[in-house]
């Protein structure tokens, strides 16, 4: 799959004031959403809802490396996401790292990346968004304190909370 349209009668790339349409990252937020209506753990209307596909899209975006992420492959892919979306792994540094190779590509290359831009837009979301969630740090075993529902809340990176939750949608796919 290519990362923005392309084709012309002049030749590759878009032509001066045509669209580039950023197929790559659409097609990542279309997986990502489909793991998490599938698995069915939150309202798609919820702030979490869009933690989760965001963290889930960006894993999927960034660990396409060749570009050519197709329907029959998303199959293939689901032990890979979820090693790279797994509670040890430093999912962060690996989105940071990511993102710079593509930023420097796309400056070596002078072409607009239409998909690099909604990634990073994404990924700013998810560093700065903060959203009230259960401190599963604050019990011993990660549980709820017995006999209080609600349990302690703490504000949270919307990319702590997104990333297990699509870690947990790719399990129930």
């Amino acid at each position: 799959m290519q990362h923005e349209a392309r084709g012309s009668a002049e030749g590759p790339g878009p032509r001066s004031g045509e669209l580039a349409v950023p197929m790559a990252w659409l097609y990542a937020e279309y997986i990502a959403d489909e793991l998490l209506r599938t698995g069915d753990l939150m309202p798609p209307t919820s702030f979490e809802y869009r933690a989760g596909r965001d963290a889930l899209a960006l894993t999927i975006f960034l660990s396409d490396s060749r570009g050519e992420l197709s329907g029959i492959r998303v199959v293939t892919q689901l032990e890979t996401w979820l090693s790279l979306t797994a509670y040890d792994q430093p999912w962060q540094d690996w989105v940071r790292d990511r993102m710079a190779l593509l930023a420097e590509d796309a400056a070596a290359t002078g072409e607009a990346m239409p998909d690099l831009e909604l990634a990073d837009l994404a990924w700013r979301w998810l560093q700065e968004t903060e959203l009230l969630a259960p401190d599963l740090d604050a019990v011993p075993g990660g549980g709820p304190v017995p006999g209080d529902e609600e349990g302690p809340k703490v504000w949270t990176p919307a990319w702590r909370l997104g990333l297990p939750l699509g870690h947990l949608a790719i399990h129930l796919f």
